[in-house]
């Protein structure tokens, strides 16, 4: 008998102390947000301390030149120098901090070709989804918590189709490109990896950077007293006020650049040529006013290079979702809210266009429920999970299958999943209405562990929740070759 172990996979764990150190709370006190939460509430004390020492330096340097004046005074200087030097040096540690974050994000994401970044992607997002809870109390706190990281990954995918499809007007990005075409693109790691290195540093660690700080803002105490009142009572999720939901972007904004400046800053140079500082300090100037550019512009995005941050952040609020009218069922009807928004103008067609070619309609690790091809007659169905990017047809998911013959295995197959197949579809649930309740009971019977759990559920479900398969560590091994 096969035993069911419930420790995580290498990889698992590594999605999850990634996320931890991302958006999480811990003793340490060390995520990104807290380290923004952090400087946001010491900002009032740094300002005051600044503009004292401004001050009392002005009130000396206006007095009589005396020697105690004049040693009164150097002291001061010497004291502003030094501080002003503690702050450079706690911001570059900032900016060591999450520049470290967003290489290990690549590193999982990203391969030698083209097709093992899609892998490794999928992988990482479907491992997101699957360790997030899609039923109970703890659902907006971890998708907000999930959120960032699931949303700088579709970043990364999103720039290498624009890319291949020489939908990339911004001159930053195409000068960084030079003449590579799409072939050449697809396997510019392994072929350049020279040239690979510089885009990644220049490119894809500032793309990856403004995807993780374009809702910190959301933590400045401004921000905090909207989301939850002025007696801290509200629930932070709730639906706001138009007014209040205004300023609340405002504020988010204006304070998410502020700590990209003040906060993280460039990275500082390590050594004693003056030419190597002056050309690194060009290279970070350019790639701070890179992500200030991508974080301004998905504001109001147009056609421009903002819809880069901002169609990912639409479609991850929708998978990820934080609000009360979270429904697990609904998914894979993102790109209904994410063309409307195009429509709209909120954000560009074409690049809507582009994540759908990536994504599908159904989200990865999303839990399908599907018609098995190989049955004479209609008297079973079977569970899926999608795994990989990229599908021939966007409402064709390519799928792990995680069931055969109604008993669970850990080493399915992998399978394109048709419309006519798939039971979220309408079409083919009504098709499939023929089968007793007498069969179907006897279906949930095989495939849900407990009678509790069974009575929750549709008789004919439309989807899956597979969270609970996913907790044990075989099964997290979706993305290795299938039997």
């Amino acid at each position: 008998m096969e035993i069911k172990t419930y420790t995580d996979t290498y990889f698992t764990s590594q999605v999850k102390s990634l996320l931890t150190r991302i958006y999480g709370r811990s003793q340490l006190n060390d995520s990104v947000l807290e380290r923004a939460v952090e400087y946001y509430e010491k900002q009032p004390f740094i300002q005051h301390k600044l503009d004292e020492l401004k001050k009392n330096i002005e009130k000396i340097s206006a007095q009589t030149a005396t020697d105690k004046a004049k040693k009164l005074l150097l002291r001061l200087q010497r004291e502003q120098r030094n501080y002003h030097n503690e702050l450079r040096f706690e911001r570059n540690d900032r900016h060591h901090h999450l520049y470290n974050i967003c290489e290990e994000i690549i590193k999982l994401s990203e391969g030698d070709c083209f097709e093992e970044s899609n892998r490794k992607s999928a992988q990482l997002l479907g491992t997101i989804q699957l360790v997030s809870p899609t039923q109970g109390r703890k659902i907006a706190l971890t998708n907000e918590q999930h959120k960032p990281l699931y949303k700088s990954v579709l970043c990364l995918r999103l720039l290498d189709r624009l890319c291949m499809d020489k939908h990339i007007v911004e001159p930053y990005i195409k000068d960084a490109l030079a003449d590579t075409n799409a072939e050449q693109y697809q396997s510019l790691a392994e072929d350049n990896p020279e040239v690979y290195q510089a885009f990644v540093e220049n490119i894809k660690v500032p793309l990856v950077m403004a995807a993780l700080l374009q809702d910190i803002g959301n933590n400045h105490p401004a921000s905090l007293a909207i989301l939850y009142g002025v007696d801290y009572q509200q629930n932070p999720h709730r639906t706001l006020p138009i007014e209040e939901r205004k300023a609340l972007l405002q504020i988010n904004y204006r304070e998410t650049v502020k700590y990209l400046i003040d906060g993280i800053g460039a990275a500082m140079y390590i050594g004693n040529s003056k030419k190597d500082r002056d050309k690194h300090n060009d290279l970070e100037h350019k790639k701070l006013l890179f992500i200030k550019h991508l974080l301004k512009s998905a504001v109001n995005p147009k056609e421009g290079i903002g819809n880069l941050l901002k169609v990912p952040q639409i479609y991850s609020s929708i998978i990820l979702s934080t609000k009360d009218s979270y429904n697990y069922k609904l998914l894979p009807k993102v790109y209904q809210v994410l063309n409307q928004n195009a429509e709209r103008g909120a954000c560009s067609q074409r690049v809507v266009n582009a994540l759908t070619k990536i994504t599908g309609h159904f989200p990865q690790g999303y839990g399908v429920t599907y018609i098995p091809y190989d049955q004479d007659i209609n008297d079973r169905y079977e569970y899926a999970i999608v795994s990989q990017l990229y599908p021939d047809h966007a409402d064709q998911p390519i799928c792990r299958t995680a069931t055969r013959n109604l008993a669970f295995i850990s080493y399915g197959q992998v399978i394109a999943i048709k419309k006519s197949a798939n039971l979220y579809f309408t079409k083919t649930a009504k098709s499939f209405s023929t089968i007793t309740k007498e069969r179907l009971h006897e279906i949930l019977e095989l495939l849900v562990s407990n009678s509790h759990e069974r009575k929750q559920l549709d008789l004919l479900p439309r989807c899956w929740q597979p969270g609970e398969f996913f907790t044990i560590n075989i099964n997290q091994k979706l993305w290795n070759k299938g039997k």
